[in-house]
């Protein structure tokens, strides 16, 4: 039987894994997993399309027609959106920039990898959130009687609380807490950015129980565990979630025409901190964006601000119109449309 010997991409692979991301670069766990995932799809894919094992591709194998094709097998067999797509692109960039400096013999074939373009038309799905009353009945259709829903209640409410995303939710320890005043929790975030944020004294009185199970060395375990005393998953909480919504949309009709996932708990607390007046520079600190540019985008999601901010500037010419020809500067309508 013949030997198995590792390769250059091998290599490579093992280095651009466990020193180059989280060392070097500093990539988040969830990113390394998001790059891990796409690349695990390419090889998969070049190993059906050359005919080989995985274990024997070459660095020669990351070539750009066959990066092209795979990308349009995500979008043909996958039924993957054309943001999925860009993004296990920008991991196979990665990876080729990468590799272009531990092997410069391969440079033209990388390059041409790194010319493959990002894809145009990705759409912007519109912003879902929970309006105030829809929040109130999400959590009181979560029952409190025993353990397992008090940790659900103290969870998402400490989710509607923080806006945080459901990672940096689930990493928490019982370290990261502070339950005495002024109540906050220390959040780690996108490129283990460490925030602190504030959380209400009722979100602190839910949180003691699950903090003071946690004692001495128990102290960095994770905060939300399941029965069986592992680690609770993002899968989890969308079960959790998806559950009390279906609960809950029997006494909120609005609730069942909505689709809602863990992701917009983060953006009900962004637009309610719009609505009660905060800044955009506090409500980026708050959720941890890296800009402004990306809390922006919910200045533009909440009809109910438009409206607000078109009756501030222009009070009176939004008001009905009366009745009779409309007419500007003496000018009938038709005519001025007529010079435009």
């Amino acid at each position: 039987m013949e030997a198995f010997h590792q390769n250059n991409l091998g290599r490579a692979l093992v280095r651009f894994f466990q020193d180059y991301l989280p060392n070097q670069r500093g990539i988040s766990t969830h990113t390394i997993r998001s790059y891990r995932d796409a690349i695990v799809l390419f090889l998969r894919f070049a190993s059906q399309d050359a005919g080989r094992g995985v274990e024997r591709l070459e660095i020669n194998d990351l070539r750009s027609e066959r990066v092209t094709q795979f990308l349009s097998s995500l979008e043909d067999r996958r039924g993957n959106g054309i943001a999925t797509r860009n993004a296990r692109l920008a991991a196979l960039h990665t990876l080729a920039r990468f590799l272009a400096t531990e092997h410069p013999q391969h440079m033209g074939t990388l390059q041409e990898l790194l010319a493959v373009p990002f894809k145009r038309g990705a759409k912007t799905a519109p912003i879902e959130y929970l309006e105030h009353d829809e929040v109130r009945e999400l959590l009181n259709a979560i029952d409190r009687s025993d353990d397992r829903g008090r940790r659900d209640y103290a969870l998402f409410a400490l989710m509607f609380n923080t806006g945080a995303r459901v990672q940096e939710i689930l990493d928490l320890r019982a370290r990261d807490v502070r339950l005495d005043a002024p109540a906050q929790v220390r959040l780690t975030g996108k490129g283990n950015k460490i925030r602190v944020c504030p959380i209400w004294a009722t979100t602190a009185s839910l949180l003691r129980p699950l903090c003071t199970a946690r004692e001495g060395d128990a102290n960095d375990l994770p905060l939300f565990i399941n029965q069986r005393g592992q680690p609770l998953t993002r899968f989890g909480v969308r079960y959790l979630l998806q559950r009390y919504l279906t609960d809950a949309a029997s006494k909120s009709a609005t609730l069942a025409g909505k689709s809602i996932h863990p992701h917009s708990i983060r953006h009900t607390t962004a637009i309610h901190l719009l609505k009660a007046g905060v800044d955009f520079a506090s409500i980026s600190q708050w959720l941890g964006h890296a800009s402004l540019n990306t809390t922006m985008v919910y200045a533009r999601a909440d009809l109910d601000l438009k409206r607000q901010a078109l009756l501030q500037v222009f009070p009176d010419a939004l008001a009905p119109p009366k009745a009779g020809n409309l007419a500007l500067g003496g000018v009938n309508l038709v005519d001025w449309l007529r010079r435009l």
